[in-house]
């Protein structure tokens, strides 16, 4: 018996959608809960599985979907790299799902196929005036900035009045790159050249938050806020009255720790607010600010105003919301003066080609949200050996711990299904680990394998190193190509 043929017989076979955060986490728990329990499940413990990318890089929403100048990306693109860096797993990026490989070509070589697809649209606004010129949606912005392989390479930055729509950490990122000294971030981060030049365009001079919920319910984490505070050149104004809250309301947020320490951030924020004001009009340091960024809490756009095709104003009405987080409308309105309108208001994950899409929940339908996959977005019969992780399981909303606690959720799911298949779970016709290979060659595609990645990131850090900076990114797909098959 050949060396290959022992690796058909004892293996198990898992291909993964989308190597991105949700992806590679599920990787790993699925090879560590293999370790643990695959004997006593009588499935063994080995087992091989297949990454695939449709981008020529992996990390998905790390490295595309987050901003710069977070300074927590860079441990977990590390840890990342460390999980991938498994002989057990087999990266194949520039490889996409539904157009490269088909589902019925990988349910014929693999034991379980799991989606990990995330999210690269936006939901739509929805508002009077949302197609006007100067209205855009947070996801092309954020591709913009982060050098997406195939975003835009340019941005309009010539509004100097501009309006972010959003109660979350994707609203604060956009309000916190729009208001950025270009020298600061290029500092920082790892910024292309084209996203420098941008920024230091970028004529915008005052910028509006708005949040349509109080203080208490704002679904930002306390690392956006500090980040929001130690903007070089920004002075933060707020609106007293935001921060009245009643006895309820802070007595049903003072129950959640997270929440807690959100509402008690922003206090800070207010008294940092008034500092600013009271020293003449200063950013954090003391140091006179040429940016203006108000912060609208209860403050919901309702139409987007324009003369001539293009945005000149944003009408706002004024909220209450309720201890219990119900929001209600007061039929006060106010227009502010903008050039440009930015909606953050949360991202659509993307549709899988053969699964049926649960428009309402805005994921891969999926039973009870346990992560296997169904016929139906209303419940349906279970696809067997598919299942679905992290946003294209729940939606967009959740961030990198409800990604872990999502794989190991869907791990345990499949390994249960595993062991009730016949043969310890492998079932699969095709057994052979080099048949993908061969499927992909004869089609002409030319995956890109963790040791091509390495070379990418190489190039990256060397690029950086030549001006003082960790890493430079790299943001042509040709470009990365020839990198990482050079």
């Amino acid at each position: 018996m050949t060396e290959s043929s022992n690796i058909n017989e004892n293996e198990l076979r898992i291909a993964v959608i989308g190597a991105g955060p949700a992806g590679v986490y599920s990787s790993d728990i699925f090879l560590r809960q293999l370790k643990k329990l695959g004997e006593e499940l009588g499935l063994g413990t080995k087992a091989r599985i297949d990454l695939f990318e449709k981008l020529p890089v992996p990390f998905g929403l790390v490295r595309y979907g987050v901003a710069p100048d977070h300074p927590s990306i860079k441990f977990i693109a590390d840890a990342l790299e460390k999980t991938l860096d498994n002989p057990d797993i087999h990266l194949y990026c520039d490889v996409e799902f539904g157009k490269d490989v088909t589902l019925d070509e990988l349910l014929a070589r693999y034991d379980a196929v799991l989606f990990a697809t995330g999210a690269v649209k936006d939901k739509p606004l929805g508002l009077p005036g949302a197609d006007l010129d100067g209205v855009y949606g947070a996801a092309k912005f954020v591709e913009w900035y982060d050098g997406y392989p195939t975003g835009a390479r340019e941005w309009p930055l010539t509004a100097e009045n501009v309006a972010v729509i959003g109660g979350g950490n994707v609203a604060m990122d956009v309000a916190r790159e729009l208001m950025r000294n270009a020298d600061d971030l290029k500092a920082k981060t790892d910024i292309p050249d084209n996203v420098y030049e941008g920024i230091q365009r970028n004529k915008a001079k005052v910028l509006h938050l708005f949040i349509r919920r109080g203080v208490a319910q704002a679904k930002f984490s306390v690392q956006e806020l500090r980040e929001m505070e130690k903007l070089p050149g920004v002075q933060l104004i707020i609106n007293e009255d935001d921060f009245e809250l009643d006895d309820e309301t802070i007595e049903v947020a003072g129950k959640d720790k997270l929440t807690r320490q959100m509402v008690e951030e922003l206090f800070t924020i207010r008294e940092m607010a008034e500092d600013m004001e009271d020293d003449g009009d200063v950013d954090f340091e003391g140091n006179p600010a040429d940016r203006k960024y108000y912060v609208h809490f209860n403050s919901a756009p309702t139409e987007i105003l324009g003369e001539d095709g293009k945005v000149t104003a944003i009408r706002v009405e004024r909220t209450e919301t309720g201890a219990d987080g119900k929001m209600h409308r007061t039929g006060e309105f106010t227009d502010y003066p903008v050039e440009a309108v930015y909606h953050a208001i949360g991202y659509k994950p993307a549709e899988a080609p053969g699964i049926v899409y649960d428009e309402k929940g805005a994921h891969l339908a999926n039973a009870n949200g346990d992560g296997r996959i169904t016929t139906a977005a209303d419940g349906g019969e279970v696809r067997e050996r598919l299942y679905a992780t992290g946003w294209a399981k729940r939606g967009p909303v959740g961030l990198i711990g409800s990604t872990k606690s999502d794989a190991l959720m869907i791990v345990t799911n499949m390994l249960e299904d595993l062991a009730k298949a016949a043969e310890g779970g492998r079932v699969a016709a095709d057994r052979d680990p080099e048949s993908i290979d061969r499927l992909l060659e004869s089609r002409g595609i030319k995956p890109i394998d963790f040791a091509g990645w390495k070379k990418v990131d190489a190039f990256e850090r060397a690029e950086g190193a030549k001006e003082g900076r960790e890493h430079k990114k790299v943001i042509d797909p040709e470009q990365m190509r020839q990198l990482a098959h050079a």
